[in-house]
Parts: C-alpha cells; structure tokens; sequence
C-alpha cells in the first residue's frame, strides 16, 4: 500500500504548502553550501550542521544527523554534493521511524477505552484551545460523540474561547466559568461523560509555567479526581507546542515532561514558520509520538502527523 493511499491528495498538497517556509529557508541555504563543490567532505558538514543548526532542528539531533552521514562517507568514500539532499532525506526519515513509538492513520484512539479521555496542556499563546476545537471537530466528523471540559479556569478568555469552539463545531461542554477549582470542572466532566455514554473526553487545562511545581500539583490533582471515575484517565495527556518558536517549544516541552507524564505532542502554526525542523528536533529528544499538525486557520487544518508524508513534502 503507498503511502499516500491512506493520505489524500489534498491533505499532500496543504502539507507541501505549509512547509513552504521551511524547505525555502533549509534548502535554499544547503544549495548555497555546496555551490563550487563536488564531494561532501568536512566543509560541507560543517555547513549543513550550522544549516541544521539555525533551522531548529536542535544540537543534539544535528550532531547525530551529521554523524551519521560522516559514517556513510567513510564507508562510501566518495559522496557527491547532489547526493546530499537524498542521504538527508534517508537520514531523518530513519530518525523520525526510530523515535515514534507509535503511529496513528487517522482520527482513532484505542477501541476499549470509552470514554477515551484526553488532557490537553502548554502553555498561553501556543493554540492550545484551538487545537482542542479542531480536534473537536475531526473526532465528530469521524463519527465519534465528544465532550470538552473547561478546566483552564484562571483566565476568562479561556472558557470564553471555549464555548466558542464548542458552539461552533456543535459538540457539548462542560464549564463552571472563572475561577472555579480545575479538578472540580474535570470530574464533572468525566461524570458527564460516562452518563451521556461520550466516546472521547477532551479537558482543557491552565497554559501556566510560573511555577513547576505548582503546575505539576495542579496536573496531578486533575488527574486523580478523574481516576476516581475511569482509574487509568487520563488515556492521553496531549502537550499543543507552537512550531514557530523553534527552540522555545523545545523548552516548553522539557518543563511539561518534567511535571506530567506527556505522551503525545501537537505542533501548530507549521503554515506560518521557516522552524518546521523543530518536528524533528522535538521527536528525536523526547520520544513522544507527535500526533496532530497544524498547518492553517480552518478547522479541517489540523493533521494526524503522518511521519513519512512529512518528510516526502520537506524533500519535494
């Protein structure tokens, strides 16, 4: 089965389209790089690592990309420059294999977990409501009944922005409004569900990292009034990253994996960055299945994140 069987034309084409940024600032500077030069020896290295580099791909992943191509060219002997696009393209795509732990095709979760209950972090700024709307909306058009929970209740707009959402894609919700205790709009949430019989609970919760602590006592607190209910809740603690922050995102996430046990990531804002290396810097580093992309404003523009697709539409 090709790769694009279960990946549509369309979804390609938006892919293509919002890496735009990234293939343009990476590969225009790779072509740069090896004007004069036939051979990848350690000038061009150098020069794709500092490329890498400043592309956010990340140090650690860099230097292991750069390695592993040093052990093809010791092996080969002699690798030409118009190789180089071709022996990168195999290289991340390998790496991105290696570090996803798992795969998902499209908008699915486990059969026998019901509800399937997903808490959903990061920080303010990131589109972390909005990628629970359009998350919201994809599990619908799949067929699947959803709840949300308001839970992020320190700031007004939140629940506001909520709501919206939850107007808008026409699925129910659970709100105590501001200020009311998280754990407590969690529970009632999860209680809701179980009594409407919901397929997949999504439960908003606090974009704070004042404090590490304190936010890690606020997450734990969430998650065991809903194990109360459902002992293994939540199923997924999904962390939203903002793509155009490069190495920011890359920080955020080692604060969250640092006070909850993250398990799946969502990258927005790819439409709009030249810092779409940081999909693979992200994956690399923390072993977490990146699950959903967002590439554009329109609810259908949130992506399961198709590992081989990705790397098909940064080479093309």
């Amino acid at each position: 089965m090709g790769i694009f069987s279960i990946f549509s034309r369309e979804k390609k084409e938006n892919l293509d389209k919002s890496l735009t940024k990234t293939k343009e600032s990476v590969f225009a500077k790779i072509s740069k790089a090896i004007i004069g030069k036939s051979k990848v020896d350690d000038e061009v290295l150098d020069k794709l690592e500092e490329i890498l580099i400043s592309s956010d791909v990340g140090v650690e992943t860099t230097l292991r990309i750069i390695e592993r191509i040093q052990e093809r060219v010791s092996k080969d002997k002699y690798l030409g420059t118009e190789q180089l696009n071709g022996i990168l393209k195999e290289e991340i795509a390998e790496l991105l294999q290696k570090n996803e732990t798992e795969n998902r095709d499209d908008f699915s979760f486990p059969t026998g977990e019901k509800p399937y209950v997903i808490m959903v972090v990061g920080v303010n700024g990131v589109g972390k409501t909005t990628t629970i709307g359009k998350l919201a909306y994809q599990f619908k058009s799949a067929g699947k009944s959803v709840l949300l929970g308001a839970s992020d209740t320190f700031r007004a707009a939140a629940v506001d922005q909520l709501i919206i959402w939850a107007n808008r894609v026409g699925v129910p919700i659970i709100s105590q409004g501001m200020n009311a205790d998280p754990a407590s709009v969690a529970y009632d949430t999860v209680a809701s569900a179980l009594a409407r019989k919901s397929d997949v609970v999504i439960i908003d919760t606090a974009g704070r990292l004042h404090n590490k602590i304190n936010l890690m006592t606020e997450l734990t607190k969430i998650k065991r009034v809903m194990q109360k209910l459902i002992p293994d809740a939540p199923h997924e603690v999904l962390l939203v990253l903002d793509a155009s922050t490069g190495q920011n995102a890359i920080e955020q996430a080692k604060q969250f994996t640092a006070a909850t046990e993250v398990n799946a990531l969502a990258l927005t804002k790819l439409d709009g960055t030249a810092k779409g290396g940081v999909v693979i810097g992200i994956s690399d580093q923390f072993k977490i299945p990146v699950r959903y992309i967002g590439i554009g404003e329109k609810m259908e523009d949130l992506q399961v994140f198709n590992k081989q697709a990705f790397v098909e539409s940064l080479f093309s």
